[in-house]
């Protein structure tokens, strides 16, 4: 895992962009120890407060057909932004 460290004026900023966690410190060393702590708390807490995703299993019996908008449909996967309200 990698982190990014900057130095800011007053001090070291860390930033874990993969669970977009951030933390501040003094020094590197202590930002470092800071970002290490707050890691563990993050992925302590988000471990023990919730369910794994929910996954429907496709229907693999019969096949898809379509354009990519009305296969999506078909799947049942989230809608996504591209896609235009029905009317």
């Amino acid at each position: 895992m990698m982190a990014n460290i900057e130095c800011e004026m007053d001090g070291y900023i860390a930033l874990f962009t993969e669970a977009d966690v951030a933390n501040q410190g003094d020094t590197a060393g202590n930002v470092r120890e800071n970002l290490k702590e707050a890691l563990e708390l993050f992925f302590e807490t988000a471990s023990a407060n919730q369910d794994p995703p929910a996954f429907t299993e496709p229907d693999h019996r019969k096949p898809l057909t379509g354009t990519l908008m009305s296969i999506t449909r078909q799947s049942r996967l989230p809608r996504t932004p591209f896609e235009q309200p029905e009317r």
